[in-house]
Order: C-alpha cells, then structure tokens, then sequence
C-alpha cells in the first residue's frame, strides 16, 4: 500500500483538472451542436462519440504516438522545451479530456435542445442579444445538464484505465491513478489491497448515478414547480 495516498491524490486530481476543462470546452460545442442539423455537424457528433465505441488502447495508442518526440505536434511544442507529453501529468489530462469527451457534450446538448425555440423568441422579442439570451436563458435552463456533465465526467475519470496506462506509465505519484494500482495489486495476489480498492471505486459510482437521480428529479420538480 505504499505511495497508496499519492495515487489518490493523483486520481482527484486528474478527475477534477479534467471536469473542469471539459465543462468549459463543452459548452460551446454543445451550444453549436443544438442550434440545427446536416452533414458537418452530423460528423462532428460522431467524431465526439468515437471514445464511447472505440476500445480504450487504441485511443491511448494514437495517442502515445501524437504526443510522443517524433510526431509533428511536438516538434511545434519543442521549440518551447517540450519534447513529449508523454508519461506526464499534462499528458493524462489531455488524453482524459478526449477520451471523457462525450460524457461532456451530451448531456449538455440534450439540455441545450430541451429548452426549446420560444424563449429565445421572447428574449429576442425583449431585445436581447444572442450572446444575452445565450447567458441569461440557456445556461441557466441548462443547468441540469452542467451538473450531469461535471458528475460523468469526474467519475469516469476516476474510473479510466486503458488510456491512462498507454500514455501515463503508471509513474507513483505522477501518473499512477487508483485503476492502474487495482491492476498492480492483482498481478501482485494482493487481493485484500484491490478489493479494498475496487470496493471503493464501486460504492463512488453508486453514489455518482444516485447523485444523478436526485438532480434529475429535484430540478424535475423545481420546473414544475
């Protein structure tokens, strides 16, 4: 159980800078997704989607292989003194943002298009700009789906594995996160450690998705209301 403290640190850590990047980058590209259809749109939705259908390890290939020394991406970065992103904590953010990437956008999109046309028509009516109608009508309505959005994306952060394996090395107290010291512990026979440890993860999930049934029926009311 040694450096055990560290690899949650990790863990949180890697959950929390993730949530609170894609909240951000999500917004906007929910926003756009929302306001109508066709053929540009459609392909952007299923690029986000590819991390729920694509196994794990082939995310964190390209990746590893992107963000390695010899790929054109750091050869931009290396004049910055940055030869790969690879085995770093930059690194496991960046590959939790992608591969948690739909867990972000959904829910926000489905929030966006739940709020319908007609107050956008009336904020218009009332003279408001798109950009006032965007923060004062569709952030607030959508409220539901930000929270939905933080609560999938941290917990699949936390539970994330194969990505995180790829381009991390499980370093202890730089990239080791909880799911790769379950692995360890395993390969080890240290089956008390990893039950202690997957026990864990399953009682956070529980309490994640009964998080989620509460928001869902308290806002639920709230509208109602």
């Amino acid at each position: 159980m040694t450096g055990l403290g560290d690899t949650i640190v990790v863990t949180i850590n890697l959950a929390a800078v993730t949530t609170v990047c894609l909240v951000v980058l999500a917004t906007p590209l929910a926003w756009w997704l929302s306001r109508g259809s066709g053929l540009v749109r459609d392909v952007v939705t299923a690029v986000v989607a590819l991390p729920v259908v694509l196994p794990p390890t082939v995310l964190g290939f390209y990746l590893l292989v992107a963000m390695g020394p010899n790929s054109p991406l750091m050869a931009v970065l290396q004049p910055f003194g940055i030869r790969t992103l690879n085995f770093s904590f930059a690194g496991l953010v960046i590959g939790s943002i992608l591969y948690s990437l739909p867990f972000a956008v959904q829910p926000i999109r489905n929030a966006f298009e739940a709020i319908g046309a007609r107050p956008f028509e009336v904020a218009a009516t009332l003279r408001a700009s798109p950009w006032d109608a965007f923060w004062s009508v569709a952030l607030p309505q959508a409220r539901k789906g930000f929270l939905t959005a933080a609560l999938l994306v941290f917990a699949h952060t936390v539970g994330e594995f194969g990505v995180v394996l790829m381009i991390g090395g499980a370093i202890p107290g730089k990239t080791e996160v909880v799911s790769i010291r379950i692995f360890q512990m395993v390969e080890q026979l240290n089956f008390a450690g990893a039950h202690l440890l997957a026990g864990g993860l399953m009682v956070f999930a529980f309490v994640v998705l009964l998080a989620l049934l509460v928001i869902e029926r308290r806002i639920g009311r709230a509208v109602r209301d």
